[in-house]
């Protein structure tokens, strides 16, 4: 059974930087892209960026582009969001999320056994 716990959130200035983790267990990540997508109260959830099973693609939603980088070391069994120039738009809870059973990134969004518990990320001045 997959297992999936983020860490790195927490509290950051604006212009501030924060790197996200995402650990895996109970099944290798090696087959599928991993997505980061993100909640904040009273908005829609949106994906964020995903990075496809080998490491060679990436993608990223327009509000992150330029300052969020994703990245994986499927021998590590993690992914990564390297998260830079914060904003506080960017505040929300961020949820690692396997895109089983494709090896690419797309717009399908997995049922919940393949998220992780999420972790909060607030930006304030």
């Amino acid at each position: 059974q997959l297992q999936l716990v983020e860490s790195g959130g927490g509290a950051v200035h604006p212009g501030g930087s924060l790197r996200l983790s995402c650990e895996a267990s109970g099944l290798s990540l090696d087959y599928y892209a991993i997505g980061w997508f993100r909640q904040a109260p009273g908005k829609e959830r949106e994906g964020v960026s995903c990075i496809g099973s080998s490491g060679g693609t990436t993608t990223y939603s327009d509000s992150v582009k330029g300052r969020f980088t994703i990245s994986r070391d499927n021998a590590k069994k993690k992914v990564y969001l390297q998260m830079d120039s914060l904003t506080l738009e960017d505040t929300a809870v961020y949820y690692c999320v396997a895109q089983v059973p494709y090896y690419y990134c797309s717009d399908y969004v997995p049922p919940t056994n393949y998220w992780g518990q999420g972790t909060q990320v607030t930006v304030s001045s």
